[in-house]
């Protein structure tokens, strides 16, 4: 009766074991740990590198972005960003460059930068030459006496020297390009005086604008003066000036008259050397390293044979 309503009793017996592993959830919260703290530990290794320049670029690029998509409007450039207002170049703080208008703004500054250091350097070397000049001449009794016709000028083409005539003491020989002795002396000092130039030179012969004999036809002032050049350029070279510093010789005539109003004065007569700056020597003689545009004297008179001479 009683027993028919009873329910049998299960008893469970759990068996405890030893302590065990609680899962691998922790390697993986430690993991995101450590990598956490890497990349913290990066940012400042990366910050405390970055220029300030930089740093502002940065916070520029991620604060514009921002502000545009909130407030609307179009970005500062022509960039083609998704995020508007955005760049290729952080260090732009105000707005965007284009690239190629970025590296041509640096590469015009490169160019302005480095002209500006060579005519700086050249401004230094021709006032150091000019007092070279000025001292040697001072110090030297037979250049002393010569001063009145050496001529020293610093001009928008380099340091010109000016080698005149005199009515009582000529150059050359009247006529011809045969150098006088007082005249090679003085070329011979100027000569070992810029044997350590590292600028071109250029040099020119002078005359006065009384007419050559029957020049019309032969030998001319045109010759007369690239012949007084060359053989001013052979004194130059033989007294230590390096052949290859010369950038041009040249016979002018009486085209470039020192005293236009008296185009027949002795000072007309002249020999011009020119130490000639980078810039000048570019706008001169374009790219060309050496260009001597006259032949030698001696093909000049073989050609041209000299005519009954004339006072010049």
């Amino acid at each position: 009766m009683a027993n028919g309503n009873l329910q049998p009793i299960i008893i469970k017996k759990v068996v405890k074991a030893g302590h065990g592993h609680h899962g691998g959830a922790w390697k993986i919260a430690y993991a995101d740990f450590v990598t956490a703290m890497m990349a913290f530990f990066l940012l400042m290794w990366l910050l405390g590198s970055t220029a300030k320049g930089e740093l502002q670029g940065i916070a520029a690029y991620f604060a514009s972005p921002l502000k545009v998509a909130m407030q609307g409007g179009d970005g500062a450039g022509n960039s083609s960003s998704v995020i508007p207002g955005g760049g290729n170049d952080l260090s732009k703080v105000h707005g965007q460059v284009r690239r190629s208008d970025s590296e041509s703004n640096t590469s015009m500054r490169s160019i302005d930068t480095v002209r500006a250091e060579r005519a700086r350097l050249d401004a230094q070397r021709i006032k150091a030459l000019q007092s070279k000049i000025d001292a040697m001449i001072t110090e030297n009794p037979r250049l002393n006496e010569y001063r009145s016709q050496i001529r020293i000028d610093v001009t928008p083409d380099g340091l010109q020297i000016q080698i005149v005539d005199d009515q009582n003491r000529p150059m050359f020989d009247s006529g011809s390009a045969l150098v006088k002795p007082y005249m090679r002396d003085i070329l011979r000092e100027i000569g070992a005086a810029l044997g350590s130039v590292e600028n071109r030179i250029s040099l020119a012969g002078h005359t006065d604008a009384a007419p050559y004999g029957n020049g019309d036809r032969g030998y001319s002032n045109w010759e007369l003066s690239a012949d007084r050049a060359n053989a001013s350029r052979r004194e130059l070279v033989a007294a230590g000036m390096p052949d290859a510093r010369l950038g041009r010789v040249v016979g002018l005539a009486a085209s470039d008259l020192l005293e236009p109003d008296n185009p027949r004065a002795p000072v007309n007569r002249r020999i011009t050397i020119t130490v000639l700056t980078h810039e000048a020597e570019e706008r001169l003689m374009g790219k060309k390293n050496v260009a001597f545009p006259l032949p030698p004297a001696d093909a000049e008179k073989q050609d041209n044979p000299t005519p009954p001479p004339k006072n010049k």
